[in-house]
C-alpha cells in the first residue's frame, strides 16, 4: 500500500510539474516571438512614422496586459468603490447658497412646533431641506436640544453631529435648560462640544433661544469690532485705568478725585516722591 501510494503521488507530482514547464515555455516563447516581430519590423530602414507607430503598439500591449492582470482586483472584498456626491450634500449646497442671497433663518422641518420658532419675531424663517437644525448664515449654523429630550435620548446629539460632521466654520449648540437638576448634564454637553468643535449656548427659555438666532443672523455680515474692546486715548481714559487697578478704587472714587483735587493736583501727587515720617 505504501509503494503503490507513494508511486501515485509521485506521478501526480511530476504530472503537475511538466505542465508547469510546458506554459511557461509556451508563455516565453509568446514573448520571444512578439519581440523578434518587433525588432524585425523596426530597422535601421524602416520610416520614423512606422517606429513611432510600432512603439504606441508595444505600450497599448502592455496596457492590456496590466489590465488583465490587475483587472479581478475590483472583484475582491478588498476593492471599495469612491464614494459620489450624495443628493443632500448637493441640495445643502443650493440651501447655503440660496441663504447667500437672502435675509432668512433656514429652518429644519425636524424642528415643527418647537416653541423657540415663535420667539424669532425680528427675522424672517423658513423650512427647508437642511443637515442642521437652523442656518443663521453661510458659515454659521446651530443644533437645537432640549436636556428633557436629552434625558431620555442621550445617542441623539452623537447622530446630529455625526451627520452634520466638519460642516460649517461656526456650529452652535444651543441647550434648552428645561430641568431642575441641569449641572451633570451641561457638564457632559460641555465636553462634547469642546471635542465636536462646537460653540455651546444656554437658552433657559425658548424666548431666549429665539433671541440668540435673531442676534446671530443680525450679526452675520457685521464687522468685529463692535464687540472688541475700544480703549481710550484721552488723560481721563488712561488716569481712570491706572487708578482703578486697585481693587477698592472704582470709576466713581476716581470721578471724585479728579472733581475734588484736579487732574493737575493729582499727577503731581502720583509723581512727588513719599515722605518718611520722622521718628
Amino acid at each position: 500500500m505504501e509503494n503503490s501510494n507513494g508511486n501515485s503521488v509521485t506521478s501526480d507530482s511530476a504530472a503537475k510539474s511538466l505542465e508547469t514547464n510546458e506554459i511557461s515555455s509556451a508563455h516565453s516563447n509568446s514573448v520571444n516571438s512578439i519581440s523578434s516581430c518587433v525588432r524585425k519590423e523596426i530597422s535601421d530602414e524602416t520610416p520614423g512614422a512606422v517606429i513611432v507607430q510600432e512603439h504606441l503598439n508595444v505600450e497599448q500591449r502592455a496596457r492590456s496586459s496590466f489590465a488583465e492582470a490587475f483587472g479581478g482586483l475590483q472583484k475582491s472584498k478588498f476593492y471599495e468603490q469612491p464614494l459620489a456626491p450624495t443628493v443632500e450634500a448637493e441640495a445643502l449646497t443650493t440651501d447655503t447658497k440660496k441663504l447667500a442671497r437672502g435675509n432668512s433663518i433656514l429652518v429644519n422641518p425636524r424642528q415643527r412646533g418647537n416653541p423657540t420658532l415663535k420667539n424669532v419675531r425680528n427675522t424672517p424663517w423658513e423650512f427647508s431641506d437642511i443637515v442642521p437644525d437652523y442656518i443663521m448664515g453661510r458659515t454659521t449654523c446651530a443644533l437645537f436640544l432640549s436636556l428633557r429630550y436629552h434625558q431620555l435620548h442621550s445617542d441623539y446629539i452623537h447622530m446630529r453631529l455625526r451627520k452634520l460632521g466638519g460642516q460649517y466654520e461656526l456650529r452652535v449648540l444651543l441647550i434648552l435648560v428645561d430641568i431642575k437638576d441641569p449641572h451633570h448634564y451641561i457638564k457632559e454637553l460641555a465636553k462634547i462640544a469642546i471635542l465636536t468643535d462646537c460653540t455651546l449656548v444656554l437658552a433657559w427659555s425658548p424666548e431666549e433661544a429665539g433671541r440668540y438666532l435673531e442676534t446671530y443672523k443680525a450679526f452675520e455680515n457685521k464687522p468685529p469690532d463692535m464687540i472688541m474692546e475700544r480703549t481710550e486715548r484721552n488723560y481721563i481714559a488712561q488716569l481712570t485705568d491706572c487708578l482703578t487697578v486697585v481693587k477698592k478704587v472704582n470709576k466713581t472714587d476716581v470721578q471724585t478725585l479728579l472733581s475734588t483735587f484736579g487732574a493737575k493736583r493729582l499727577y503731581e501727587m502720583v509723581h512727588e516722591p513719599f515722605l518718611k515720617k520722622k521718628k
